[in-house]
């Protein structure tokens, strides 16, 4: 059930250029899943709207979530600022999250690009399954993989060749020659596309999280569709809403 609800912050960090990680004091923990979201309210009134951003992480007492998220503009901003003690009003839980059933006791990619790495954290703390964590960056600058370290191997792209692989997480699936029967999967677009067109030459399931600019975040406005297969009840067309019935599809489901 969505609620809106003031939590604390706990603590904040900058852990690469222009990226931040907060820990949020809320009672809201206890619902989150792998792969959801909260909607995240600006303190100036000018700017109504939540930004959406992604879970990184739960604690075990299940009383505080991580957001690990991008400064892009105003909102995020002003969020950059907090510290500790501060209030922040926020909106949660939102979304569907990875189907932790479809990949349980098989061999399971979890894949993440840029600022689509921190839902993987939790995906790889809850996921049983013999995993491999590839991630993709623009540089050395390889914020939350001594987290992911803890959970399985890592395999690092890079765009620059800094570190890892020079490219991205496809090259990396090449250049180490790893297999799986299904992907879990958040990143820009590009690299979703990438691993829709993989997942179907091996004939394998895919899940992909799919990153859309959201203004309401609960699925009244339709301002964050994507192309379906199937016709959605909603609107009646082939699209869905990312913010309620995403923002994980199974790939094949989307036109991308």
């Amino acid at each position: 059930m969505k609620e809106k609800v003031t939590a604390r912050v706990i603590s904040q960090t900058e852990i690469a250029n222009n990226i931040f990680d907060m820990w949020i004091e809320t009672g809201l923990a206890k619902e989150a899943h792998p792969g959801q979201f909260i909607g995240v309210y600006p303190k100036n009134k000018s700017t109504i709207l939540p930004r959406p951003i992604s879970i990184c992480e739960v604690n075990e007492e299940k009383t505080a979530l991580r957001i690990v998220y991008r400064i892009a503009g105003q909102g995020t901003t002003e969020f950059s600022g907090y510290h500790a003690g501060d209030s922040v009003e926020i909106l949660g839980i939102l979304g569907n999250g990875f189907p932790l059933e479809e990949g349980r006791g098989k061999k399971v990619f979890l894949m993440g690009g840029g600022i689509g790495v921190p839902p993987i954290l939790q995906l790889a703390k809850e996921l049983d399954a013999e995993k491999k964590i590839l991630v993709g960056y623009r540089d050395s600058n390889l914020f939350l993989k001594e987290d992911l370290d803890k959970y399985a191997k890592v395999y690092v792209a890079t765009e620059d060749g800094s570190v890892g692989t020079k490219g991205n997480v496809m090259d990396a699936i090449r250049e180490n020659a790893l297999e799986a029967d299904v992907i879990f999967a958040c990143g820009p677009m590009p690299m979703l596309r990438a691993i829709k067109k993989y997942a179907e030459e091996k004939n394998i399931p895919a899940y992909i999280s799919l990153e859309e600019h959201m203004a309401c975040g609960v699925g009244a406005c339709l301002g964050c569709v994507v192309k379906t297969k199937e016709i959605d009840h909603h609107s009646h067309v082939h699209n869905a809403r990312i913010c309620t019935d995403g923002p994980v599809f199974e790939a094949k489901e989307v036109e991308i």
